[in-house]
C-alpha cells in the first residue's frame, strides 16, 4: 500500500486511512474521489473477482489521498515563495527606512549618485498634541543615506543640534539640504527666543554634515518648511510656509500678529493663503527679491478658496520638474491628502491636478519627490510603527509612476 509521505506516522499504511484522517483534507479529497468514480467503477467486476475488493479500494483511496497531499505540499511550497516574492516587494514601498530612531517630513536628495535624506528626528516630547504643534519638540537632525532604493540605509547621527544655532528657541522642524559649488546647505524652520518661526541655513563640506549654522536666520524669512529646487538654469528658489501651527496665517499685514488667527485667514470665500516663493541670491544664503505667492488655480482658473479644505495648501511645500512642466506639492493638512499642481515656470501659477497620496496613519502627511536611476521616488512618512503616535513618525518610500499625459498616479499608502 502507498503510505502519504506528508501524513502523520500514525495514519500510514492503516486500512482506515480515508476516515482518519484530518477534517482539513476532507473536502479536497471528497472532489478528487468524486472525479474518479467512473474509474473505479470499471474497476468493479474486476474486484469482485480477486476478491479484493475491500484492499484495492483501500489502495485507490490511499493513491488519491497520497496525490492530495502531494499536491498540498507543491501548493504550500508555492505560496511561501509568493510571500517570500511579496514581503520582497514590501520591503521596498511600506517598511521605515530606519527603526531605531523616529524620522518624519523626509526631504530627499540625489548627492554623488546616492540618494540623502533630510527628515525630521521625532522624539517624545511629553507634550500634550495641540493645533499648535508643540507635541513636535525636535531638537535635532539626523541624515539618512543608501545607495539604492530597499538597499541598506545608513544614519550618519547628528548633523546639526538646537544648541549649535545661537538665535534659536525651540522646535527644529521639516528641513531640506541644496548642493552648489561644493558646499551643501541645510534649511530649517525653527522658533527664535520670542517663540517666532524663522528659517535658518547651516553649511559643510559633506551632505552628511556635521553642518555650521548662520548667526541670524534669513533676513525676510519666515514660517515653516523651506524647500530649495534649483532650475535646469542653474537659478534657485526657496518655497516655504504653514498655517496653523506654521504661523503663516499671522503674517497677513508683513509683520508678526502675535495674536492674529490660531487657524487661517478666517474668510471662507476669499483666496486661500498659500506658500510663498523667493528666487535666491547666488550664494543661496538669503532672498534675492521680495517674497511672492505660490498662486493655486482651479480646473477654471480661479484661485483656491479657504473653504476648499480638500485642495487649499496647508503646509509641505515641495518643487520638482517633469518634462518640462513644474509640478508643486503639498498637504492639504487637516484633510490630510499630499495634492499637486502643474505650473510652466518656477513662480506659477500652479493649476491643480489631484492627490498624490492618500491620507496615512497619523495626522501629518508629508513627503519629497525625487528621480533615481531612472525611476521617480515618492518619500514620505507615517505614524504606523509607534501604534499611531502622531508626533512619532517613520520615513519610507515608494515608487511613484506618471501617466502619459503627465498626470500622477494616485498612491494609496494602505495597498503598500
Amino acid at each position: 500500500m502507498m503510505a502519504c509521505s506528508s501524513c502523520p506516522k500514525k495514519f500510514r499504511n492503516n486500512n482506515t486511512l480515508f476516515l482518519r484522517l484530518s477534517l482539513l483534507h476532507y473536502s479536497y479529497i471528497y472532489k478528487l474521489i468524486r472525479n474518479l468514480t467512473s474509474t473505479l467503477f470499471k474497476f468493479k467486476t474486476m474486484i469482485y473477482h480477486l476478491n479484493l475488493k475491500n484492499s484495492l479500494s483501500t489502495l485507490a483511496i490511499a493513491c488519491v489521498l497520497g496525490s492530495a497531499c502531494q499536491n498540498k505540499k507543491v501548493a504550500d511550497n508555492e505560496n511561501a515563495a509568493d510571500n517570500k516574492n511579496a514581503a520582497v516587494e514590501q520591503k521596498l514601498t511600506s517598511d521605515p527606512l530606519v527603526t531605531d530612531i523616529y524620522t518624519a517630513d523626509p526631504s530627499a536628495h540625489v548627492f554623488n549618485n546616492r540618494i540623502y535624506i533630510y527628515p525630521s528626528h521625532d522624539i517624545e516630547s511629553n507634550v500634550a498634541m495641540n493645533d499648535d504643534g508643540g507635541h513636535f519638540a525636535m531638537t535635532d537632525y539626523h541624515i539618512l543615506s543608501m545607495d539604492e532604493v530597499g538597499g541598506k540605509v545608513t544614519d550618519h547621527g547628528v548633523a546639526l543640534d538646537i544648541k549649535d544655532i545661537p538665535w534659536a528657541g525651540r522646535q527644529l522642524w521639516a528641513p531640506d539640504a541644496a548642493f552648489k559649488n561644493g558646499t551643501y546647505y541645510l534649511y530649517f524652520p525653527v522658533k527664535d527666543k520670542s517663540d517666532v518661526f524663522r528659517i535658518g541655513v547651516a553649511t559643510s563640506s559633506s551632505p552628511t554634515g556635521p553642518f555650521k549654522p548662520e548667526p541670524q536666520p534669513i533676513a525676510g524669512s519666515f514660517s515653516i518648511d523651506p524647500t530649495v529646487f534649483t532650475d535646469t538654469d542653474g537659478q534657485s528658489y526657496m518655497y516655504f510656509g504653514g498655517i496653523w501651527g506654521g504661523q503663516l496665517q499671522r503674517w497677513q499685514n508683513g509683520k508678526y500678529d502675535a495674536n492674529g488667527s490660531k487657524t487661517d485667514s478666517q474668510k471662507e470665500n476669499e483666496p486661500a493663503l498659500t506658500a510663498k516663493v523667493a528666487r535666491l541670491s547666488a550664494d543661496i544664503k538669503s532672498f534675492a527679491e521680495p517674497v511672492k505667492d505660490v498662486v493655486i488655480l482651479d480646473e477654471a482658473g480661479k484661485p483656491l478658496l479657504t473653504k476648499d479644505h480638500d485642495r487649499r495648501f496647508f503646509e509641505a511645500a515641495w518643487m520638482h520638474k517633469y518634462n518640462g512642466k513644474y509640478y508643486f506639492s503639498y498637504s492639504t493638512g487637516d484633510t490630510h491628502f499630499i495634492s499637486y499642481a502643474i505650473g510652466d515656470n518656477p513662480y506659477g501659477p500652479f493649476t491643480y491636478q489631484g492627490v498624490i497620496l492618500k491620507p496615512v496613519v497619523g495626522w501629518t502627511n508629508h513627503h519629497s519627490i525625487i528621480e533615481f536611476k531612472g525611476k521617480w521616488y515618492l518619500f514620505y512618512h507615517d505614524s504606523k510603527l509607534s501604534g499611531g503616535q502622531t508626533h512619532l513618525r517613520s520615513v519610507k518610500v515608494t515608487e511613484l509612476s506618471y501617466r502619459p499625459d503627465g498626470t500622477i498616479e494616485t498612491i494609496d499608502p494602505e495597498k503598500l
